[in-house]
């Protein structure tokens, strides 16, 4: 793997290259990564995998016109022909109003905060199967687990460097560590299935492996005999680890290029309060360790923790250069940049914050209601806000969670919804997306 300096030095070469072929501006994105996998199943081992890749994407600009293209092969008379066929390319293009590089003057000129986004620890592949045998044994040891998909270890660090022809060049690593788990409880017709997972980006903030595993199973067989549900309105419990997927169709409908498009459920919304006076989303890129940290964004911007929403309030949209220039605003620092195409926009390591109620006090008013702790397909539109998903989970009664249901829908409105969310005070940061557990009223429950 490159140094981070050979990685930047890379694309900055191409800029060049470009910029001397013809290309009035460009930029150029270059990604490396290795990785190493085990799994397991039953005991045994199952696979080791050992990849690695790099990829190198330009974009350039003639006048208005815009092409960008990529390619994993770095050898130079690859990279030529790359740059004449861009060029090529971007002659051919319509012209766009709205295409071209960051603003200049908004460049991330400084040297990059420090994320520890690095852990110079490599487990070899023996210490991997063995996390990936503890985390799947201890899934099976759970009482009613009959079989297994297997369980797994990985470990790997990726690079990034990013360079433009207007000044700005800059690079940074990270690694990763995972493990997970997948079992079944019960047989037949009746057999039920859950997984577990967690990952970090320093191994000793992984979860040990065996808590993993035991989390699997017993989710496994807490789904065993699922009943059904009476149809009706009813109050719906969203568990964490599927609640951060409300945050996400939020934010779906906050990026620029949505709102460019008018094509958002947000589009009439900004300064609008939107969730209770209590609630606060925030986006924290310079998050220590965080899984989505980044020091810059995909143009070579400065990034900045924010609040999404603040105080229920939606305070604005997530813009790239182009969105933000068709909108006659300014870029957010939240352009994301894959090798080929035009930088989208999105965000980086989000949460809601913890509200003040307990789970229990969450649902202690609850008659009957549903604790969703898994959601089925995408039936949300991102223009309407209309949301209907398949759900499974348990049955709330009294205030009490109770035998789990499964073959639900649940439906209602996101901007409804929103309305009279409400989040409990167990918020944890384990993932790219955090929520605490999350209560909303009124929804519309199908049974089977």
């Amino acid at each position: 793997m490159l140094s981070l300096e050979e990685a930047q030095s890379r694309a900055q070469d191409l800029v060049t290259a470009a910029r001397k072929a013809g290309a009035d501006a460009a930029d150029a994105i270059y990604a490396c990564n290795a990785s190493t996998t085990v799994a397991v199943r039953l005991g045994a081992l199952e696979d080791v995998e050992r990849s690695e890749g790099e990829e190198i994407g330009l974009r350039v600009f003639i006048g208005q016109r815009s092409a960008s293209i990529s390619a994993s092969d770095m050898n130079p008379a690859t990279l030529a022909t790359l740059i004449d066929r861009s060029i090529a390319m971007a002659r051919e293009a319509p012209e766009d109003p709205y295409a071209g590089l960051a603003p200049e003057d908004r460049l991330l000129r400084k040297r990059p905060p420090a994320l520890d986004l690095v852990d110079e620890e490599e487990p070899e592949p023996a210490a991997l199967r063995e996390r990936a045998l503890v985390a799947e044994e201890a899934a099976r040891s759970i009482p009613g687990i009959t079989n297994s998909e297997g369980g797994g270890a990985a470990s790997g660090r990726s690079q990034v460097a990013l360079a433009t022809s207007h000044g700005f060049a800059g690079a940074y690593a990270a690694t990763n560590h995972s493990t997970w788990a997948s079992v079944l409880a019960g047989s037949g017709a009746d057999m039920q299935r859950d997984h577990a997972s967690h990952a970090s980006r320093h191994l000793q903030d992984l979860d040990n492996a065996e808590a993993v595993g035991m989390r699997a199973g017993q989710r496994a067989v807490a789904r065993l005999n699922p009943g059904k549900v009476d149809s009706g309105v009813m109050p719906v419990i969203f568990d964490p680890r599927i609640g951060s997927s409300l945050v996400g169709h939020l934010i779906g409908g906050m990026v620029g290029p949505a709102i460019a498009r008018r094509s958002s459920f947000l589009l009439d919304s900004l300064g609008e309060t939107l969730f209770d006076s209590k609630i606060t989303i925030i986006d924290d890129p310079l998050l220590l360790r965080g899984l989505r940290s980044r020091p810059f964004d995909g143009e070579g911007l400065p990034v900045a923790r924010r609040a999404l929403i603040e105080e229920g309030v939606l305070t604005g949209w997530l813009m790239e250069s182009a969105s933000a220039r068709q909108l006659g605003l300014e870029p957010t620092g939240h352009a994301s940049r894959g090798g080929a195409g035009a930088p989208g926009a999105g965000i980086t390591n989000v949460h809601m914050e913890a509200g003040s109620l307990s789970v229990g006090d969450l649902m202690a008013d609850v008659k009957r209601g549903i604790y969703v702790t898994e959601l089925i397909g995408m039936g949300v539109n991102g223009v309407t806000g209309d949301y209907s998903r398949g759900a499974a989970g348990f049955l709330i009664e009294n205030g009490a969670v109770g035998p789990a249901v499964s073959e639900i829908t649940i439906a209602g409105n996101l901007k409804d919804m929103f309305r009279t969310l409400v989040p409990a005070n167990d918020l944890m940061f384990r993932y790219a997306m955090n929520v605490p557990t999350l209560r909303i009223d009124g929804m519309t429950v199908a049974g089977g």
